[in-house]
């Protein structure tokens, strides 16, 4: 802890890069600090806060992991962060250590520039910024551009001549990292893995460190302690929004953000027929929509236990993690996030129709 302050660790990262099972694992490892959680969904159902209420670790209890699902943290910082720090700082027994999980969908820099907020600043600071990395997605080029390719495709189509979204948030993601995880390096080989610190570190003008781990396997004393002071040094960390806002100010414009480019909903449907068919099915559903991610809950009759899914791309991974609460609806309810005009209606019926059997 840094003189009376408490510190706080931003994770951030793209869909699926594996932020929630890397906070789990920081929770069984956290050396006896008591931490407090703040998890942010896009979305409507609370997935990834759900999960970790049921990791059962002694120094993170329910009631210390605080769920905001209005929408991307980014955008409702003055409506539902700055309040949620100021009552759990007004606790009597405060954490020794703050743990907030952003959307994969968030800017991380409104976020860490919050914390200069008036009644905040002078009682939390910014431990570091962590950046999970889903390295097999990068090394398979997802974020991996083909420059002369790209350079070709732009001369021919002038509507090319800008980045994507998601590429834009995840540079911006990685420009706010003071440390990157590079995570699931398990599955790609040792030249692979280096071609994607060689991707990354060309996408920042900054240098955090950069640690390879497999399935969010970091020790705390890795993630926490970094004593950073990020909110001190935001101005080196802006979002292509950001410069983006500053150059249509220059030039007399207007230049809002918003999360239009993404959609999200959630699907409800009964009982699961055949856990392997309804995965399998899953996996041709997210290949024909291009689903970004999907993640959820599901009930498989006869089963005490409710089945977490949790897919990125063609990668799903599934497993039992407690039992159905007493009173619990036993449902499946998934999230369904995707790019503006996904189809919603064509996804919800095929889910519906796989869990059918």
């Amino acid at each position: 802890m840094q003189g009376r302050k408490i510190p706080a660790t931003v994770i951030t990262g793209f869909l699926g890069a594996g932020k929630t099972t890397m906070i789990r694992n920081l929770l069984g490892d956290a050396g006896g600090r008591k931490i407090a959680l703040i998890v942010n969904e896009f979305g409507d159902l609370g997935v990834d806060g759900d999960v970790l209420k049921g990791c059962g670790a002694e120094n993170c209890t329910e009631d210390d992991i605080v769920e905001l699902t209005n929408g991307c943290i980014c955008c409702t910082v003055a409506d539902d962060f700055i309040p949620t720090m100021e009552k759990l700082l007004d606790r009597d027994e405060q954490p020794d250590h703050i743990v907030i999980e952003t959307s994969g969908l968030a800017l991380p820099q409104p976020l860490v520039a919050a914390f200069n907020w008036p009644g905040i600043k002078t009682r939390v600071t910014v431990d570091g910024v962590i950046t999970v990395v889903d390295s097999a997605a990068v090394a398979d080029g997802r974020f991996a551009e083909n420059h002369d390719r790209l350079e070709a495709q732009r001369r021919a189509d002038d509507a090319l001549d800008h980045e994507s979204p998601l590429e834009e948030l995840f540079e911006d993601q990685l420009t706010a990292a003071d440390m990157i995880v590079l995570n699931k390096a398990d599955l790609v080989d040792a030249g692979g893995l280096q071609a994607v610190r060689d991707n990354i570190a060309g996408r920042s003008s900054r240098n955090p460190s950069m640690v390879a781990a497999r399935q969010g396997q970091v020790p705390s004393d890795v993630l926490l302690g970094l004593g950073m002071e990020s909110e001190n040094d935001i101005v080196n960390r802006k979002s292509h929004h950001e410069r983006e806002h500053e150059a249509a100010h220059a030039a007399g414009e207007d230049h809002d953000h918003d999360h239009d480019e993404f959609d999200s909903f959630v699907v409800e449907t009964g009982a699961i027929a055949d856990q392997a068919g309804f995965v399998d099915a899953l996996k041709r559903i997210i290949a024909d929509h291009d689903i970004l991610r999907l993640k959820g809950f599901a009930h498989l009759p006869g089963k005490p236990m409710r089945l977490v899914i949790q897919a990125v791309g063609a990668r799903i991974d599934s497993y039992f993690d407690r039992s159905w609460g007493a009173g619990e609806d036993k449902a499946t309810r998934l999230v369904v996030i995707g790019l503006h005009d996904i189809d919603r209606a064509a996804i919800a019926s095929a889910i519906q129709q796989a869990a059918k059997g």
